[in-house]
């Protein structure tokens, strides 16, 4: 009888039992963002330190936005937080900012009625839904230094305020201005708040809260002067 072939090697051989797959990440990443710009709306930056549950820092976030409010800055390190996260897997994000506005709007405890932050918020929430948890929680600027700083370096590298480097000529070269990538990309920087800042609005307080009359409204950041009638 001839001899009984032997079976072709697979082309898909198991894994040593004594190699194990590597482990999936699923502690807590916790990260400080900050945002703000200097004229509100001027030169805008944002800063974020990531640290992991042992309070290793992982990443330094530091981006100039352009002309930019501060609330576009503020959402543009939570987006840049948030980006972080998912390109690195970690899907356990805690964020802390300074902002109180956009952590109660994250939270869903302000309404979003800004058009220029509509989008920044719905791409927070998309972002936020392909991690497994997400925690945002307001702290005071003075708990908030490192993102404060990083959010400052990236403003004056915009405005060429960073430390200057040799040049072959022996001069200091001027810092490039480092542009970024703001989220979403498709949207448009919001309006000049201050272009029709000396029209005069009469309006009428009620429950504490002004009523502009004639169905004007302001974009926020704007400075007012209530004189009484």
């Amino acid at each position: 009888m001839p001899p009984r072939p032997t079976a072709a090697p697979s082309l898909f051989p198991e894994t040593p039992t004594s190699n194990p797959p590597a482990t999936k990440k699923t502690d807590w990443i916790n990260a400080h963002c900050d945002g703000g710009a200097r004229g509100n709306p001027g030169p805008a930056g944002y800063g974020a330190l990531i640290q992991d549950n042992e309070g290793t820092v992982l990443a330094e976030l530091s981006e100039f936005l352009g002309m930019r409010t501060n609330n576009y800055a503020e959402y543009s390190g939570l987006l840049g937080c948030l980006q972080y996260a998912l390109d690195h897997h970690h899907p356990r994000l805690r964020v802390v900012s300074d902002s109180e506005l956009m952590v109660k709007q994250i939270q869903g405890k302000y309404k979003v009625n800004s058009p220029d932050l509509k989008p920044l918020w719905q791409e927070a929430k998309n972002r936020i839904a392909k991690l497994e948890a997400f925690e945002i929680t307001h702290a005071l600027r003075h708990k908030n230094k490192d993102a404060d700083r990083l959010a400052n370096e990236a403003m004056d590298r915009g405005m060429r305020r960073g430390p200057a480097t040799g040049s072959s000529s022996g001069q200091p070269a001027a810092p490039p201005i480092i542009k970024a990538n703001p989220y979403p990309t498709k949207s448009e920087a919001p309006p000049n708040p201050y272009a029709k800042a000396d029209a005069m609005l009469r309006g009428f307080t009620k429950d504490g809260v002004v009523h502009i009359l004639g169905g004007a409204t302001l974009p926020d950041g704007v400075f007012v002067k209530i004189i009484r009638e």
